[in-house]
């Protein structure tokens, strides 16, 4: 290992020596949470949280991104090297897991359509205001990975959610608009850039997180 990864894991020990750091990181292993989220369930004022916030960021085990719906939050997500350092955390295996983005039409599309080839664990996905189509670029995107989104028709997330079922919402705008608290991944609407490089970053951020929320699952093969 060379010195500047030895500097770097040392840099990532240091910053999770302090209890209410690694708290935040604990809390932040199976979804993406915004900086007040972390303090009210912490019970550490807003100040301090950006305070363990930048030590975290410094140490390359966060990220922070302005939300693509309520501009005035920011969500917080751990980074693949935090990851790789710490683990995952972990989950009951839920009955059925559904994913929810604004429109249905390219993340929660991809992301139900790369579940089914993982797990068995039924799943749907939905929108909070749905499209009239799935985004071309989600097909293509979808199809280069092996995955046949030609058929798949948005829906209205209320109607495809029976209450019963892990909800993760794949983008900022649902997770804002969902009553149920569900799980929240910050992926970026790859439709904003209308390019193909943002579509396969959103498919490559989905299902990494996909593969580690399988592997979190209590009784679930990885």
């Amino acid at each position: 290992m060379s010195t500047v990864e030895l500097e770097a894991r040392a840099r990532a020990y240091a910053a999770l020596g302090d209890p209410s750091r690694l708290a935040i990181i604990d809390l932040l292993a199976n979804a993406d949470r915004a900086s007040g989220e972390l303090g009210s369930q912490l019970g550490i004022p807003t100040n301090l949280i950006a305070h363990h916030l930048r030590v975290l960021e410094e140490a390359g085990l966060v990220l922070r991104r302005r939300s693509e719906g309520d501009g005035r939050r920011t969500y917080v997500t751990r980074t693949r090297a935090c990851n790789d350092l710490i683990g995952d955390g972990r989950l009951a295996r839920p009955h059925k897991i559904a994913f929810v983005c604004s429109q249905n039409s390219a993340r929660s599309q991809l992301a139900e359509s790369y579940w089914r080839t993982i797990s068995d664990i039924p799943v749907v996905s939905g929108g909070t205001h749905p499209a009239a189509r799935v985004h071309p670029r989600a097909i293509a995107v979808g199809r280069r990975h092996g995955l046949d989104l030609t058929a798949a028709l948005p829906r209205l997330a209320a109607d495809v959610l029976s209450g019963d079922e892990l909800v993760v919402a794949v983008c900022d705008r649902a997770y804002e608009d969902l009553d149920n608290q569900p799980l929240h991944w910050s992926v970026p609407d790859p439709a904003l850039a209308e390019n193909a490089d943002a579509f396969e970053g959103a498919y490559d951020d989905i299902t990494d997180r996909i593969t580690r929320l399988t592997a979190s699952f209590q009784g679930e093969s990885s």
